[in-house]
């Protein structure tokens, strides 16, 4: 797997003059980037799958720059239409970077169903992405950018990178849980006007 600040490093010097929408590397490009200029960071983030859209939207709105979107699959899944939408359009300038941890981060870690079985470069491919690639290894990406980069787009690069987040059960969360589960038994067999025990 692929530590996301270390490839977003490998990117950034091959960026040129690319627009970059940073989407779910956000926290990490915000450090990384010596283009600020030309960031369109989605603070709020919109919906789940809004990236994509709004990615597409800015490539047909500036034809003539690069637009680089770093998606997640969490993201995608929410929105698999846009990627046949894309293709049907074909914009020339879109390279689309999904990074791929096998769960949803921003919602506490949740594994994205068929994590391991789906290929989301395969599925690109499939609906008509001009050039798509696909990378598990560091080595490997930063030996293919420059031609990733050069590729006749919309290009589809899927990423498998670490979860930065572990899954843990939303009762044992820290600040989630208010009361205990022993709490909550109590309360309810005392609402219900049932004494002790189980």
């Amino acid at each position: 797997m692929i530590e996301v600040a270390e490839m977003l490093k490998v990117f950034q010097e091959h960026r040129g003059d690319a627009i970059v929408v940073p989407g779910q590397a956000g926290r990490h490009w915000t450090t990384i980037s010596t283009r600020p200029e030309l960031d369109v960071p989605l603070i709020p983030y919109p919906a789940m799958g809004g990236g994509a859209s709004f990615a597409f939207g800015l490539a047909l709105a500036q034809p003539e720059r690069k637009v680089v979107l770093f998606d997640s699959e969490g993201a995608l899944v929410m929105y698999l239409g846009i990627l046949a939408t894309i293709a049907e359009q074909q914009p020339g300038n879109l390279y689309h970077f999904l990074l791929d941890n096998e769960c949803y981060a921003t919602t506490g870690g949740q594994p994205v169903p068929n994590a391991k079985a789906t290929r989301y470069d395969a599925l690109a491919r499939d609906v008509g992405y001009a050039s798509t690639f696909a990378f598990d290894r560091l080595e490997g990406f930063a030996t293919s950018i420059g031609r990733i980069l050069s590729a006749p787009a919309p290009a589809f690069v899927a990423l498998k990178v670490r979860p930065e987040i572990q899954n843990v059960p939303v009762a044992e969360r820290k600040g989630w849980a208010t009361r205990t589960r022993e709490q909550v038994r109590d309360d309810l067999q005392k609402a219900l006007g049932i004494s002790g025990g189980r």
